[in-house]
C-alpha cells in the first residue's frame, strides 16, 4: 500500500481526498461464527483502511492539508443481532477515526465519518455468515433501503461541509437518538429487531 500510495502521489502531484469506502458485512450470530470470520472481518473492514490512512497520512501532512472520509455505518454506533463482528470493525474505525481528527486539529486535515444505514447495495448477498461463506441473498431491509443515487448525494453534501460525523438512511437512523436519550428503549427494541 505505501508504494501504490507514493506511485499515485508522484504520478499525479498531490491527493486532495482519500474516501474509505470498502468493507464486507455480516449475517450471523455470535455462536455460529467461527473465529476467523471475526478475524477476516477485522482485517477487510479495519485495518485494511488503517493501513490506507497510514500509508498517505505522511503526504497530508507534508502537503499541510488533506481529508480523510470513511464510509462506516450506523452499525459503527449501536449494535445488532447477526452483526456482532462487523459492528465490531465498524466501532473501531469510530474510535480511531476520532482520536485522528483530534490530533490532527492543527494540521489543516479534516475527518469525516459517514454512517449509512441500509442502502439498496449488494453487500448483504456479499455478506459473511458463520463459516465465512457469502449468503448470496438480499435482505428485506437492503432491498427497501435508500437509493445509492440519494445516498451518494447526501453524502457528498456532508463532504462539502467538511461534517465531522452524518447518519444517512431511511427511518433506521432514529435509532442513533433512542440510544442516547433512552437507552432503555433501544436494548428492548434492538433485541427483537429484524435485521435478516
Amino acid at each position: 500500500i505505501p508504494a501504490i500510495v507514493q506511485k499515485v502521489v508522484k504520478e499525479r502531484g498531490k491527493i486532495d481526498i482519500l474516501v474509505n469506502n470498502g468493507g464486507i458485512s455480516q449475517r450471523a450470530l455470535t455462536k455460529e461464527t467461527i473465529f476467523e470470520v471475526d478475524k477476516r472481518l477485522m482485517d477487510i473492514n479495519y485495518l485494511g483502511t488503517i493501513a490506507l490512512t497510514k500509508a498517505l497520512l505522511p503526504t497530508f501532512l507534508a502537503q499541510k492539508e488533506g481529508y480523510f472520509v470513511t464510509v462506516t455505518s450506523l452499525t459503527g454506533v449501536f449494535g445488532t443481532p447477526y452483526r456482532a463482528a462487523y459492528a465490531a470493525t465498524k466501532h473501531a474505525l469510530h474510535g480511531f477515526f476520532d482520536s485522528l481528527r483530534a490530533e490532527l486539529r492543527e494540521d489543516n486535515i479534516d475527518v469525516t465519518l459517514i454512517c449509512p444505514g441500509f442502502i439498496k447495495t449488494q453487500v448483504s448477498i456479499n455478506a459473511f455468515v458463520g463459516n465465512g461463506q457469502a449468503q448470496g441473498s438480499m435482505d428485506n431491509r437492503q432491498n427497501n433501503g435508500m437509493n445509492v443515487d440519494v445516498f451518494t448525494q447526501k453524502m457528498m453534501r456532508a463532504m462539502r461541509k467538511r461534517k465531522k460525523e452524518v447518519y444517512i438512511g431511511k427511518k433506521e437512523v432514529i435509532m442513533i437518538y433512542i440510544k442516547r436519550y433512552m437507552p432503555w428503549l433501544y436494548h428492548r427494541m434492538i433485541a427483537s429487531v429484524t435485521v435478516r
